[in-house]
This record gives structure tokens, sequence and C-alpha cells, in this order.
């Protein structure tokens, strides 16, 4: 991944996630916790997680209506070339990590220990 497509994320990331606390209720909350965007900056796909889970299909519904809203607003706040089409999508893999930490909470053991080196 180039710096350039780096920073593109990042700063669209940041961009998305101001666009969602204005436009979006507070139920559910809506977090962006990546951005992807291909090799030619034509598109780019927004993981996203709620609280409460539950309602993660109603935070896909709104980001995809709000779809052309989101453009504008890129459009309107950064300097890019070529504004890329969103896809959206549930950040599956930080919800499994969220899982993974309430696991090791609940047993009272350290994270530390479940990644040490094993002894030889």
């Amino acid at each position: 991944m180039s710096d350039r497509q780096l920073k593109v994320q990042q700063e669209l990331q940041s961009h998305i996630a101001t666009f969602i606390q204005h436009e979006a209720n507070t139920n559910p909350l809506i977090t962006v916790t990546h951005v992807d965007i291909s090799p030619e900056f034509k598109n780019a796909t927004v993981y996203f997680t709620t609280i409460p889970a539950e309602k993660e299909n109603d935070a896909l519904i709104f980001l995809k209506r709000e779809g052309t809203a989101l453009r504008t607003y890129v459009k309107n706040h950064m300097r890019i070339k070529q504004i890329p089409h969103f896809s959206f999508s549930v950040d599956y893999g930080e919800r499994h990590r969220q899982h993974i930490d309430e696991l090791v909470r609940e047993t009272g053991t350290p994270a530390s220990e479940y990644f040490a080196e094993p002894e030889k």
C-alpha cells in the first residue's frame, strides 16, 4: 500500500466519521473502524460497528441510503481528484476481537498469558 493510499484512507475515515456523527441518530451508535480504498481510488469500503450490536442492519440501511450525501460531503471537505464510490460492511473482525476480550475478562487471566512465548 502506498503512502498516498494510506493518507487518503485515514482522511476518509475521519471525514466519514464526522459525517455520520452529524447525520445519524445516536441509536445505534455507529463507529467507523476502518476504510479500505482501491489502488486506483475509485472504490472504498467502509467498515463499521454499532452499539448495540443488534442494530447493525439498521445502520447498514442508513449508510447505504446516505451514500450519495456522503460522497457530496467528502467532495466538499477533501481535496481529492476522484471521489470514490462507497460500499459499507459490518466489521466482524472487530466484533470477534471484542468477544475475545470479553471471554478473557470473564476468566480473570491476564491477556498477556495467552500470548506469551511457550516455555522450552
